[in-house]
């Protein structure tokens, strides 16, 4: 069996920039081993599948270790795959998939693709034994939806901090975003993201991170547009929007590979 597969780099300026996703169209499911070995092969944050589904497309999401059920910028990349190789005539593409319907547009005048996820509004919680001590820096706030999300007033440190990673393994959410107010112009807040248990020790640029990073600088800057800079190695950035119940996120897609997989 051949397979078309892809590899993109979705909220990025430019090649080697941003998060790279493996895309692998499908005409139907293949066994849930197979994806999973895939994901694994390809060594990425996350691969995705989708398959034709009424007027959309059944989309999911494998790290190399799991199957999760939110991603963004294997969403993204996704999305550029349809619009760019497969199906130029589409505005608009609706995902299904295990955290609902999806949407993804085009923006004509910016060329980026804007993506309709849920919004997670991180709410004060207590932080689970060792996770402090394993991120390595106390922060002013520990607040968590899905995952903690850790507040620092000072982006250097957020950029500076290196996570024990092993101590990250056992904690009782999803992940661990930090996060801190923008020093740049034009940016709003920085971020970086932390999921060993996942098989991602830090994944370079995380939109479902952003459904609780979005409402979170909304509300504290007391505006609905954010452009939000995830401060990993490579780097990536994110134009978003709270809308309340739903959270717009929009980037930018470089394609970087093109080939097929053999089984």
């Amino acid at each position: 069996m051949r397979l078309p597969i892809y590899q993109i780099d979705a909220f990025a300026s430019a090649v080697f920039k941003g998060n790279p996703a493996a895309v692998v169209p499908l005409q139907k499911w293949l066994p849930d081993a197979a994806m999973q070995a895939i994901a694994a092969e390809n060594n990425l944050s996350e691969t995705a599948f989708f398959v034709p589904e009424g007027d959309g497309f059944g989309l999911r999401w494998f790290t190399p270790a799991v199957e999760v059920d939110l991603c963004g910028h294997a969403t993204l990349a996704s999305a550029w795959v349809i619009f760019n190789k497969l199906d130029g005539s589409r505005s608009q593409i609706g995902f299904f998939t295990k955290s609902g319907t999806l949407t993804v547009t085009q923006d004509g005048e910016s060329g980026r693709l804007a993506m309709d996820f849920p919004s997670r509004p991180p709410q004060p919680v207590t932080a689970c034994a060792g996770l402090i001590q394993a991120i390595g820096a106390p922060p002013k706030e520990v607040l968590g939806a899905a995952k903690y999300l850790l507040v620092y007033d000072d982006p250097a440190i957020v950029r500076s901090l290196q996570p024990n990673m092993a101590g990250l393994m056992d904690i009782d959410r999803d992940g661990v975003i930090v996060t801190a107010p923008s020093d740049e112009d034009g940016v709003d807040c920085i971020s970086r993201y932390f999921v060993p248990s996942k098989g991602v020790p830090e994944d370079p640029v995380t939109g479902s991170a952003h459904c609780s990073v979005v409402p979170y600088w909304a509300k504290r800057l007391g505006k609905r547009d954010i452009v939000a800079y995830q401060a990993s190695a490579r780097g990536g950035t994110l134009y978003c929007r709270d809308e309340g119940e739903r959270v717009r996120l929009a980037g930018n897609c470089v394609p970087y590979l093109e080939g097929s997989i053999e089984l």
